[in-house]
């Protein structure tokens, strides 16, 4: 086999696996985030969670997703209604809306907040 035929094969393998990879989180979860330039909540959330959220139970079922309010959505969140304020966190599973938590309560009542919402779609749902 040559190297051109090998280097093809593995090229067309490593495409496959990532279109593998694109669609299956299509019907995935996703938390999606809100927010804005110059908003005090939304650096607090981030300053408080951002950096632990990507250890956490809650991203494996649900990683996170930021979004400009002042943008226009992506084609694939079409459906959501942003509303006007920030942080909003909208937990999405296959192309629907499951839930909110409009504003930033403090970590305490976020992580059971989100827990909330986790449970709508997965009750065995354990942080």
């Amino acid at each position: 086999m040559s190297v051109y035929v090998t280097r093809s094969f593995f090229s067309a393998l490593a495409a496959c696996t990532l279109l593998l990879a694109v669609s299956a989180r299509v019907d995935a979860a996703e938390l999606v985030m809100v927010e804005q330039d110059n908003c005090s909540w939304c650096a607090r959330w981030h300053a408080e969670i951002g950096t632990i959220y990507p250890k956490t139970a809650e991203h494996e079922y649900a990683p996170l997703r930021r979004v400009d309010i002042h943008e226009k959505l992506p084609s694939d969140l079409a459906f959501l209604k942003t509303g006007r304020f920030t942080p909003t966190f909208i937990l999405v599973d296959a192309g629907e809306e499951i839930g909110r938590i409009r504003g930033y309560p403090g970590e305490d009542f976020f992580w059971g907040l989100l827990g909330e919402l986790i449970q709508k779609r997965k009750p065995d749902f354990e942080p």
